[in-house]
């Protein structure tokens, strides 16, 4: 890379634009995970337990990809899906209850 003005380190610039690809990669995972557990709610909400158990291993590899590319920590992963996993739970044994 060409030698830039005083103040300006070339090492500087590629970390910074790094930064933003990763922060764009993290945001549209992010992003996907976010859609994927309010379609999951919605799902549960109507009581469509089909449905809902057929998108809750799309909703776990997602957060599996997210923990493992370092996107969510895997405590946060592991938290998330258990919370799913409990409100699928919740409509198996009582579907009166929402």
């Amino acid at each position: 890379m060409a030698k830039l003005k005083t103040g300006r380190h070339t090492s500087a610039i590629k970390a910074w634009r790094k930064s933003e690809k990763l922060a764009a990669k993290n945001r549209g995972m992010k992003t996907r995970i976010h859609d994927t557990s309010k379609d999951f709610s919605a799902l549960v909400a109507k009581k469509d337990m089909e449905n809902a158990q057929k998108m809750l291993p799309k909703a776990y590899s997602l957060l599996d990809k997210a923990a493992k590319s370092g996107t969510l920590h895997w405590k946060t992963a592991a938290r998330k899906k258990s919370r799913l996993a409990a409100r699928i739970k919740t409509i198996a044994q009582n579907p009166s209850v929402k």
